[in-house]
């Protein structure tokens, strides 16, 4: 078996949650805060759009965004001479924006969660808003914004159709691991099909058993609080 799909994964999964949990907990932040009901419908629907779109069809946006001769894309190039399609960043890039909106959408319910009692008298307080968010607000949701960094990690792991579309198919560059077992199948090769296809149900187990983990973790609060 070779292991360089699963590497590669890895790595990308793993740069690409860093991005995902911090733009996502901001995103979320600034949308459960706004007062403006009908901005905040359609922030949240762009915000959220990758998730209802065929991965393929995101993947199209972003190499029509990133190829080389596109705006963003030539721009990369000439200012940095980084090539974003077809090699390793495009894997990362694929998986942060497909990922994205669970992230998005996990921490942005945790923060409405949040008890606004708790948030008022902090102010009355005479505390900032960055204590009162990372003090209080943060401490209760974060079961609920580790849930969606794990959701999103495995969904990052998992990205196959954007991934196809701006990265490519290339072994031991930008071969993922759903790319590693289409390439298997595609080839006739079921035995690697077969050793992949478990990596991923073995990943996707714990990442099930780490959402439950927090999901409990969350029930018991709220039922510590309910009694209070």
């Amino acid at each position: 078996m070779d292991f360089t799909p699963l590497l590669i994964s890895m790595r990308t999964a793993s740069v690409s949650i860093f991005f995902t949990f911090f733009l996502g907990v901001f995103a979320a932040k600034l949308v459960a805060g706004m007062e403006r009901e009908r901005l905040k419908i359609i922030l949240d629907g762009i915000l959220t759009l990758p998730l209802v779109l065929p991965p393929t069809v995101a993947g199209f946006f972003l190499l029509y965004l990133f190829g080389v001769k596109r705006p963003l894309g030539l721009f990369f190039l000439q200012f940095f001479g980084v090539k974003i399609a077809f090699s390793w960043s495009a894997t990362v890039l694929a998986a942060s924006v497909i990922s994205f909106p669970l992230m998005y959408r996990s921490a942005r319910g945790a923060f409405e969660q949040v008890d606004q009692t708790l948030v008022q008298a902090a102010r009355t307080l005479g505390m900032s808003e960055g204590k009162i968010f990372w003090r209080i607000v943060m401490p209760l949701a974060l079961p609920g914004v580790a849930s969606g960094g794990i959701l999103a990690f495995a969904r990052g792991l998992g990205e196959f159709g954007a991934t196809a579309m701006i990265a490519g198919n290339v072994a031991g560059k930008t071969r993922t691991l759903p790319l590693a077992i289409y390439s298997a199948v595609a080839a006739g090769d079921m035995e690697g099909a077969y050793d992949y296809v478990i990596v991923i149900l073995l990943v996707s187990f714990l990442v099930v058993a780490g959402m439950n983990w927090f999901t409990a973790k969350e029930r018991k609060y709220t039922r510590r609080e309910g009694r209070r």
